[in-house]
């Protein structure tokens, strides 16, 4: 009887000190690996010279197309033909036939073919944005001129300001004189002692 006691307090324990998953570990008991600067700096070079060989392989595509669109139509245009259906089945497109109507097919612009002349077309934001610059900059030179309320109200607020300051200056320039005369006064009071006690 005390053996199953003890069995089943041991059990009790061994479940309180499982992880919460269960038997195997969690996240955070796992060992971490780091790369070192050294595989980051192959990994990075790498990733250059792919880049580098795949611009090379644009560009020289890029001139191998402007030759093929010089020649007439007659000579050699099969081959091009076949590459650029070869290139428009590469992947998923290769494998299923798309038969949508509305579907419409991307077609490359040359930057010759692309027209900058046109007015860009703006959205109802972009329009109403421009508006509210336009009307801010209105306003901002409406404001310095002073015949907006807001400017009309500040210029009022300055020029009492202004009137109250130079009242204050002439008040503490008649209390400087006054002291200025009061101590003539004390001075000359004191002088006057002074020379009746010698």
């Amino acid at each position: 009887m005390t053996s199953l006691i003890v069995r089943s307090l041991i059990t009790e324990a061994s479940a309180n000190n499982m992880p919460r998953g269960g038997r195997k570990g969690g996240h955070k008991g796992r060992v971490r690996t780091y790369t070192s600067p050294e595989e980051i700096d192959a990994q990075m070079k790498e990733e250059k010279e792919r880049n580098k060989q795949e611009q090379e392989q644009d560009e020289a595509g890029a001139a191998r197309n402007d030759v093929t669109d010089d020649r007439p139509p007659g000579s050699g245009s099969e081959d091009s033909d076949d590459e650029n259906s070869f290139r428009r089945r590469a992947g998923v497109e290769g494998l299923i036939e798309i038969e949508n109507p509305n579907r419409v097919a991307q077609k490359s612009k040359k930057v010759t073919q692309i027209e900058v002349d046109e007015p860009k077309q703006l959205s109802r934001r972009e329009r109403e944005e421009i508006e509210k610059q336009k009307a801010k900059e209105r306003y901002m030179k409406m404001h310095l001129a002073g015949k907006t309320d807001q400017a009309k109200a500040d210029l009022a607020r300055l020029a009492i300001i202004r009137k109250q300051r130079e009242e204050a200056a002439k008040k503490k320039e008649e209390e400087k004189k006054a002291k200025d005369a009061a101590a003539a006064a004390a001075a000359a009071s004191r002088g006057v002692n002074s020379l009746t006690l010698n």
